[in-house]
Order: structure tokens, then sequence, then C-alpha cells
């Protein structure tokens, strides 16, 4: 994977979504609150993350697991693993359904760029999420995401 934050769209080849945008904070800043599932219904823009449950870590590192309650129509439990790991530039996980979400942060003139990436080529059913409209929401509700983010971070809140 290269490490350059991508263009915002969809690259249907590799069936990753991405969206980037810049946050006027630090890359340690950004990646403490990615690496804590508490925060991650903070930003959520999807409207579906509620909380983590109390075994997830209050920090998270490569090979860690997570659970977190969420609802999407009705309530239910989902557990994520870590699968990419570097310490101020990229944290990446995915569950059971083999979709990773993934940040990448680069440091930037005013603040950090933040990459949210949705990649769904490990995915069990790629043609499912399609289907179900997954893919197309994606984008919006990262874009939504990010701008969550920025706002975490605004001197203005």
């Amino acid at each position: 994977m290269n490490s350059a934050a991508p263009i915002d769209g969809h690259d249907r080849k590799n069936k990753i979504v991405s969206v980037s945008k810049l946050v006027a904070a630090g890359v340690q800043e950004i990646f403490e609150l990615l690496a804590n599932p508490a925060m991650h219904s903070v930003i959520d823009g999807s409207g579906s993350v509620r909380a983590p449950k109390d075994s997830a870590p209050s920090r998270l590192s490569q090979g860690a697991k997570f659970g977190m309650s969420m609802k999407k129509g009705a309530p239910y439990k989902i557990t994520n693993t870590v699968v990419e790991f570097v310490e101020s530039k990229r944290i990446a996980w995915r569950h059971f359904g083999g979709h990773v979400w993934r940040y990448i942060l680069e440091p930037s003139n005013g603040g950090t760029m933040v990459t949210e990436q949705f990649s769904y080529g490990t995915s069990k059913s790629p043609l499912m999420l399609k289907l179900a409209g997954y893919v197309r929401n994606n984008e919006r509700d990262m874009r939504k995401t990010l701008e969550n983010l920025a706002n975490h971070f605004s001197p203005n809140r």
C-alpha cells in the first residue's frame, strides 16, 4: 500500500473509497484520538458507532481486538482487529466481514492531512456491500467523520 494520501473518491480496481481533509492538529494528537476506541463515537459520521465494549483496550496497537456497540437500524455489537499500526502515521482495523477501515496521517502546512479509507477488496462479500449501498454511502459518511474530526480539534468548539 502506498503511504501517500490518495485522491478523494472511489478506486474501483482496488476497491478502496478514500476521503482526505486537512485537520488543524498535529499527527500525534490525531493518532491518539484514533487509537482510542472510546473516541470513535465522537467523530463517527455514519451515526452507527455507539461505544466501546468494556473489554476494549484504552489504546489500540497492532493485533489488538476491540468490541464496539453499534446501531444501524437495530443495535448490535462488532469485534474489530487492528491490522495496520504505524505510530502517528497509519491505523486500520477490520471485523469478520473482512473489509478494512484505515486512517493515514501526513504532516502538512497548517496541520495534518488525514485520509480515511474504506477498503472492501478483502471483504468476504463485496457484492453485498455494494447492493446494500455501503460502498456508495461510505464516502458521504467518511466526509462527515473527517469534518467531525476537524471540528473536534477546532479552537472554536
